[in-house]
């Protein structure tokens, strides 16, 4: 994996399921973005926005349906559009490489609780807490990413407080949810890392 950042860290094996297209420019570069597919144990898939710069897309010459291979960082960016999600997940990418390896998703992260944790019971009983961790880049500035956790981890987390460090190992994932606006239901797409292992560091 490349590492790009030691407490913030990416690996997917999926598909390209749409053509990249041009996202923006930053510091003379131009940055493309494209959905990848990955699938689950379960048979559903995740679809989440990978955004790289041109010269490693052309590098690697990936067409749609095309099996890759992402390592990098989870990001995260306010919507100041005023349609959609407030808070924009994407996968900056640091490598970006053809495979023929299986799908895959892992992320490990390492950051801080910046809000109360929410815990909550599905309607079929089980524990699941909401976690906000604040991921510091190596720039200063801070990833603020939704993450879940669930049964025994959940009722711990739900005890922790704002200010306390975490270590996460987990997924990174897409649900769909239906958002209420004065014109009816609007389907909507919501991203988070959800946890298979998480410990309190301080």
């Amino acid at each position: 994996m490349d590492m790009g950042q030691e407490n913030n860290r990416v690996r997917l094996c999926g598909t390209m399921a749409d053509a990249p297209r041009y996202s923006h420019s930053a510091r003379g570069q131009a940055f493309y973005t494209f959905p990848l597919e990955v699938r689950r144990l379960s048979g559903s898939s995740d679809v989440l926005n990978i955004i790289l710069r041109r010269e490693q897309l052309e590098a690697v010459g990936a067409e749609e349906r095309e099996r890759l291979l992402v390592t990098g960082e989870v990001r995260s960016f306010n919507n100041r559009h005023g349609e959609g999600a407030r808070l924009v997940l994407t996968v900056l990418a640091r490598s970006l490489e053809l495979t023929d390896e299986p799908d895959d998703n892992r992320v490990s992260l390492v950051g801080t609780l910046c809000k109360a944790p929410n815990p909550r019971v599905t309607p079929l009983g089980r524990d699941v807490c909401d976690l906000l961790l604040a991921v510091n880049r190596h720039t200063g500035r801070s990833d603020y990413l939704p993450c879940i956790c669930w049964g025994s981890r959940a009722r711990e987390a739900s005890r922790w407080t704002v200010g306390t460090v975490l270590r996460l190992e987990g997924r990174f994932q897409s649900r769909s949810y239906l958002k209420l606006r004065e014109d009816g239901l609007e389907r909507r797409v919501a991203f988070e890392v959800s946890a298979s292992d998480i410990e309190r560091l301080s």
